[in-house]
């Protein structure tokens, strides 16, 4: 094969067909809704049914995915003990992935027709905040708690890591959160979930390794990585000073740039604008101008590049006073209707994924 024909990183080329999500230039759709009315006008949950059943749900229909999800909620107690016995220096991303994969052999769904793996991933749903929930409170010195019914995906997710109701701001920007990270076409954790679903795998086996993938610094990580450098400084002067020697360098600035989008991500808009409200609201405009003082100059260059979600989300939780390793794991318990949405999908019309590859190591030559 020609080396002028190898694609690194697979760019450019489509690698199936979905009706999931439409990642454009000028849109972002989740089976044909913008993402700007989703934020605006629907909970999590409403997105999670849309993803997983094709359809915004009527009432009776919420009401009902919510009382299953419900119902799902708490962990069987080797899994919490399994947790328990984990270093605390572990991160809460290899925590995730092994209570995820551990939780997988107390699977309450056994079947494998379609209908049975929409449970499936109601019942992660309610996993994945659980144990996010349980290594939480065990870092700090405090007991898993008990699922609170009746509460919300964003607000029992809250419950479950401080014990107390949250607060109706936090779970307003935590569902916006939960909402703009649940499903984003053909990324890499979501081609992951596609590529071992494409063997016949099991779905949490997809699962585990999807988030895996996420935890990379260049996906998933990029919130973290993204608030400690807003954290590296004290002023925006020195974050500017900072930035302007970056770009001199031509250094990657983590929270900017896009795969796909040229000209702005359509979530950062969208989630930025809250993010300043929340900062106002609670006078930390300092972190504020540290976060314009970095972007500013990086927007506003020649060639501009744009923010992506992970640069405010990133803020957006520590504004939150929300713990630096809580970042990724709860993408996670967004991210996770998307990708079940994707198992499903591909198997429903699979064919295993096996690209070719580019040979560029010695000629054939004899063994000594």
């Amino acid at each position: 094969m020609s080396p002028e024909l190898a694609k690194p990183g697979l760019e450019g080329i489509v690698a199936g067909n979905t009706d999931i999500c439409c990642v454009d230039q000028g849109k972002l759709l989740y089976r044909g809704y913008t993402i700007a009315d989703l934020a605006e006008k629907v909970c999590f949950e409403e997105v999670a049914h849309l993803l997983l059943y094709g359809e915004l749900p009527n009432k009776a229909e919420l009401t009902e995915f919510r009382k299953t999800l419900d119902g799902f909620h708490g962990l069987p107690k080797p899994v919490i003990e399994a947790i328990r016995a984990m270093p605390a220096d572990v991160p809460m991303m290899d925590v995730l992935r092994t209570g995820v994969s551990m939780a997988g052999h107390f699977d309450p769904i056994k079947g494998t027709s379609v209908d049975d793996f929409k449970k499936r991933a109601v019942w992660l749903i309610a996993v994945t905040s659980d144990v996010v929930g349980a290594r939480f409170r065990l870092l700090n010195g405090k007991e898993p708690m008990s699922p609170m019914p009746g509460l919300s995906h964003a607000a029992q997710t809250l419950y479950m890591c401080h014990g107390v109701d949250p607060d109706e701001t936090s779970v307003r920007l935590l569902d916006l959160t939960l909402v703009l990270y649940a499903e984003h076409e053909f990324n890499a954790s979501t081609f992951t979930t596609r590529v071992i679903c494409s063997t016949t795998s099991d779905m949490v086996s997809a699962i585990t390794g999807a988030i895996g993938a996420l935890k990379g610094p260049l996906h998933g990580g990029a919130n973290e990585r993204a608030m400690e450098l807003l954290s590296r400084f004290k002023t925006p002067e020195e974050a500017s000073a900072w930035v302007n020697n970056a770009l001199a360098k031509k250094e990657k600035v983590m929270g900017f740039g896009h795969r796909v989008y040229k000209n702005g991500d359509h979530r950062a808009h969208i989630l930025e604008r809250e993010m300043r409200k929340l900062a106002e609201q609670k006078g930390r405009m300092n972190e504020i101008a540290i976060y314009d003082a970095i972007k500013d100059p990086i927007v506003n260059k020649e060639r501009p590049i744009y923010p992506n979600v992970d640069y405010p989300c990133g803020l957006t939780y520590y504004l939150m006073d929300l713990p630096l390793d809580l970042y990724t794991p709860l993408f996670v318990c967004s991210r996770i209707t998307g990708w079940c949405a994707h198992y499903i999908e591909q198997s429903q019309d699979n064919r295993i994924y096996r690209p070719l590859s580019n040979y560029v190591g010695p000629t054939e030559r004899p063994v000594p």
